[in-house]
């Protein structure tokens, strides 16, 4: 694939471009305008002899009469620069021919007649000419002779004159070209200053320097957009490469745990000799251990599909309130120990994959019976609004969430409390797996918590 040009050549030949047009369109303007000038110069001096010359012959009676016109004529050529003057009767006959071009061939040439009364140009032994051919004579009657005009005026310096005009203009318009092209260049290199800053920053951003930020009150207007996109795309960066740093060591930290356990326990029993019972015991709290890794293994494999996409719901129409029941008795027993009981209200149907949602069911009651009260109650509703979307909330009295902490309760292996101790609570990545399969279904989950009580919500849409 080309490589497209660069911002600055673009911009470079845009303006030497546009320069050379502009000179070309003066150009030919003040040429056309110089043609207009010379040849209306050129026709007013013609007209201007023509005009005397019938006035000369407007007093020939005969042919008798002719010779004092000649001088007439010659006067007639004074003053006019190198015209020239021919004139021929009717009959054929020259009455009279100034020195200068052989204008007998052009009045006589077929083709000469057929401008007659008007100007046009016209080339003899490398000169060029302007030929005004007139038939004219005293008035109409019969006794009057009527005579073929002849004048001509040369245009070689005209032309000359047009021709250097010409010639300077190129060169004008291929100065233009490359003094606006060199000024372009100069004008983008310095319009560009602040892009290159921006390039320099952000080549100056590493891993240890996301914190890093560009000034948009110190750049141009048409760079603030730019400068706070970048801004706003670096604070993702920095905020995602913060959880997967503070992810890697969540779960060096939660392996950590089982497996110290796990070598503890063995160590332990190595030490000494001990009887069938007490291996099988030892041996029954190692499952515990390994259940746990498989578990937080297992949870981790889900959000990494998830997270590329490869979890994808197998869509069934799903009851959510028998949902909500089957989860209700699976954790009935340990509700009971907790003095807490489950209630729902509501009932609705949507279109998703039932194992999902019912383990997202499940990770949210089973948070909302692990902080909830003794003798107080999780109250479960399940609405259908307008929109034909399903509303799912689960509310639970407990202690209050602090703000700063709502945000972030999605994160894996974030808690609220991190002094909490983790053995017993799970690896912290059930709200995480929530979240993963809500967003799966084109749904999105809230989380409120004021007053003593814990609210999350949960809009799902009819069809994912």
């Amino acid at each position: 694939m080309r490589r497209p040009l660069s911002l600055t050549l673009r911009l470079t030949l845009f303006f030497g471009i546009a320069a050379a047009i502009v000179f070309l369109a003066f150009g030919w303007i003040i040429e056309r305008s110089l043609e207009e000038h010379f040849r209306k110069e050129d026709i007013s001096e013609l007209e201007i002899v023509a005009q005397a010359v019938q006035q000369a012959l407007s007093s020939l009676r005969s042919n008798d009469e002719l010779v004092p016109l000649e001088r007439r004529f010659d006067d007639i050529l004074v003053g006019h620069h190198h015209a020239s003057l021919y004139i021929t009767g009717n009959d054929g006959k020259v009455l009279f021919a100034s020195p200068g071009p052989d204008l007998y061939r052009l009045v006589h040439s077929p083709t000469g007649g057929r401008g007659e009364g008007t100007v046009q140009r016209w080339a003899d032994a490398g000169h060029n000419y302007r030929v005004l051919i007139r038939s004219m004579g005293a008035d109409a009657s019969a006794d009057s002779p009527r005579s073929i005009v002849a004048v001509a005026v040369p245009i070689d310096y005209h032309l000359v004159f047009l021709e250097h005009f010409h010639q300077t203009l190129w060169m004008m318009v291929a100065s233009g070209f490359a003094l606006m092209s060199l000024m372009g260049w100069l004008a983008v290199r310095r319009g560009h200053a602040p892009l290159r800053d921006i390039v320099a920053n952000i080549r100056s951003i590493s891993a240890s320097q996301l914190h890093t930020r560009l000034s948009p009150e110190t750049m141009p207007a048409e760079l603030i957009d730019l400068a706070v996109s970048f801004n706003d795309m670096l604070g993702r960066v920095e905020d995602a490469f913060q959880r997967l740093s503070n992810y890697a060591a969540d779960i060096a930290h939660e392996l950590r745990t089982p497996v110290t356990s796990l070598m503890t326990q063995t160590q332990v029993a190595l030490s000494q000799a001990r009887s069938p019972d007490e291996y099988r015991e030892i041996l029954y709290s190692s499952i515990e251990e390994y259940e746990r890794m498989a578990q937080m293994i297992g949870d981790m494999l889900f959000l990494a599909k998830a997270d590329n996409g490869l979890s994808k719901p197998s869509i069934t129409e799903v009851n959510l309130a028998e949902e909500v029941r089957a989860v209700f008795d699976y954790y009935e027993a340990w509700a009971e120990e907790q003095g807490v009981s489950l209630v729902l209200t509501g009932d609705a149907a949507v279109s998703g994959d039932r194992l999902m949602l019912r383990r997202a069911l499940s990770n949210l009651l089973s948070n909302a019976i692990q902080h909830t009260s003794f003798g107080q109650a999780v109250q479960v509703r399940i609405e259908r609004l307008e929109n034909e979307a399903v509303l799912i909330s689960f509310e639970n009295p407990g202690a209050t969430i602090p703000p700063q902490h709502i945000p972030r309760l999605f994160d894996r292996f974030y808690r609220a409390d991190p002094s909490r101790q983790r053995n017993g609570e799970g690896a912290g990545l059930g709200l995480a797996i929530v979240k993963s399969i809500i967003d799966a279904h084109g749904g999105k989950i809230e989380v409120t918590s004021a007053a003593g009580r814990t609210r999350f919500r949960i809009t799902l849409p009819k069809s994912p």
